[in-house]
């Protein structure tokens, strides 16, 4: 409306110009101050709507925080019954607890006090009987001294009457006296010692069998050699050089896979293999003759024959302790003993197979059982046995029988045919028939002609030596090699060594045997003091 006007007087052209812009102008100031004031109204509002809203969440969040501290407060209120709850449980359970202890602490107390009173009134019964014996020592004392005075007096009254009788003063008498009883004394002493000595003896021989003196078989270089040492032929002497290898790889190499020493020597076309142990020599000299007739001589190939022959070799093995069963007529035997058995096949004694000589034993104990009417199978079975111990005696201490009976009992073996086994050279006794004819058994098979190697005139003369170096000691009365040489019986002077010194003597003789003497297994060393009193009754 005024924009209207002010045109219409503008263009009437009846208001002056000045007028006009001071109208205008106070109408923009009117016009401005009642914008400001509206805007000012709208924004108040505006203002006063935010700040409603605001206060309205602070309510809300204000009765949230109530409610919650409310919650809160009922939820610590629980928490703090419950935890006085569990305090108080806790309590009344360690107050129990304490109660039940202190009860059974009183009640042990009360058990102790009931146990002193009864020891105070066992006390007290002791002490009176301590003192009532007492009053009856006091007693039996006056009542002994009084006897032993009435008893002098009586002796004295029989000695006057004794020197009337005898005519003999007092130190005549006891003089007789003495000597009387001096001559029972050594009547009763006499048979006393007699008696500890034939004691002593007994306990000796016991003792005795027990003690093993030497180490049998092993490798040592005054063994004999057809025992030791195998012989490989070569087809010429070039092939030695072969078996040697660049800077002696090859022999090193054959003799750590075989454990035997291979000696190439100025000896034509032969190699010798030196070892104990006859499984591995055999393993030695059948991979050997493989290799020279294949010609590849090398490390690898080494290892590889001699693996391949040691596994053919146990089959081999197992084979032959098989075949001895078969041709014995036994069965039943343990593999691991089968085995063993088909082991001796490559060891020897005195030059005889142990093999052959076992199956010779078992047929001789049988067809003499057979004759008796005896058990058969069990002397077939300890003659076969008799020497498994000869299969590991390089590999384990002890006697070939130690060890065999340790075997057979080891793989369930019966007790008679243990038995026969570890008496078959004496060293025990036998407890059944048929262990003696194993023992005549083992003597028939090798004492046959051709069954050993060593001559009898050897035999002889080793016994011989035996003997001489037994005697050659001091305090030596005699000494005798018995048992085809395996034990030397040494008799002593007993007025010149005691029973002490004869330990000391028995381990000598076997050093000095050891050093000098040659021999197969082992030889026992059994050194006897007797002392004898003789006496005729007439």
């Amino acid at each position: 409306m005024v924009s209207a006007n002010l045109s219409f007087l503008f263009l009437a052209g009846t208001v002056p110009v000045g007028l006009f812009v001071g109208v205008l102008v106070g109408a923009i100031v009117v016009i401005g101050a009642a914008g400001f004031f509206i805007g000012f109204l709208l924004h108040k509002k505006n203002t006063e709507k935010k700040i409603g809203e605001v206060n309205q969440r602070i309510k809300v969040m204000l009765d949230e925080a109530e409610s919650e501290s409310k919650a809160l407060k009922k939820e610590a209120i629980l928490e703090a019954k419950e935890q006085d709850l569990k305090l108080r449980n806790e309590f009344e359970r360690e107050s129990k607890e304490k109660r039940l202890e202190l009860q059974k602490a009183e009640q042990r107390l009360m058990q102790k006090e009931d146990n002193l009173d009864k020891k105070e009134d066992a006390l007290q019964k002791r002490s009176d009987s301590l003192e009532q014996q007492q009053k009856n020592l006091v007693r039996q004392e006056g009542e002994i001294k009084k006897m032993q005075e009435k008893v002098a007096h009586q002796h004295d009254l029989m000695v006057q009457e004794l020197e009337k009788v005898a005519q003999l003063t007092r130190e005549e008498a006891k003089q007789a006296l003495t000597d009387s009883i001096l001559e029972e004394t050594r009547h009763d002493v006499a048979v006393q010692v007699r008696n500890i000595e034939q004691q002593a003896k007994d306990e000796a021989d016991a003792n005795a069998k027990k003690i093993i003196s030497l180490a049998i078989q092993r490798c040592a270089s005054d063994h004999a050699s057809e025992i030791t040492v195998s012989v490989v032929p070569l087809p010429n002497d070039d092939m030695k050089a072969r078996i040697i290898g660049r800077e002696g790889r090859n022999i090193r190499a054959l003799e750590n896979a075989t454990g035997i020493e291979l000696i190439i020597d100025d000896t034509p076309e032969v190699v010798i293999l030196s070892g104990f142990d006859p499984v591995r020599r055999e393993v030695a000299r059948l991979s050997l003759e493989k290799l020279i007739n294949d010609g590849r001589i090398h490390p690898a190939r080494i290892e590889e024959t001699v693996e391949k022959v040691r596994k053919e070799l146990d089959q081999q093995i197992k084979e032959n302790g098989e075949a001895a069963m078969f041709e014995v007529g036994i069965f039943g035997i343990h593999p691991e003993l089968i085995k063993l058995l088909g082991r001796l096949k490559y060891r020897t004694s005195y030059g005889q197979n142990v093999y052959k000589h076992s199956i010779e034993v078992a047929q001789l104990a049988g067809m003499m059982a057979a004759e008796l009417g005896l058990d058969v199978n069990l002397a077939k079975r300890a003659g076969l046995l008799h020497d498994i111990g000869k299969a590991v005696d390089h590999e384990q201490e002890g006697t070939h029988i130690q060890i065999g009976a340790d075997l057979a009992k080891k793989y369930k073996e019966n007790a008679n045919v243990i038995n026969a086994i570890a008496a078959h050279h004496g060293d025990v006794e036998p407890k059944t028939v048929e262990a003696v004819l194993v023992q005549a058994a083992d003597a028939i098979s090798g004492a046959r002609p051709g069954a050993r190697r060593e001559t009898s005139t050897n035999y002889v003369k080793r016994l011989e030596q035996l003997e001489s170096i037994a005697a050659s000691f001091k305090g030596v009365d005699k000494s005798y090699a018995i048992q085809a040489g395996r034990e030397v019986r040494v008799i002593v002077k007993p007025e010149q060594i005691d029973d002490a010194q004869t330990v000391f003597l028995a381990k000598d003789i076997a050093k000095k045997i050891e050093q000098e003497l040659e021999y197969p297994g082992q030889i026992k060393v059994n050194v006897i003091r007797e002392y004898r009193s003789v006496e005729y009754a007439k």
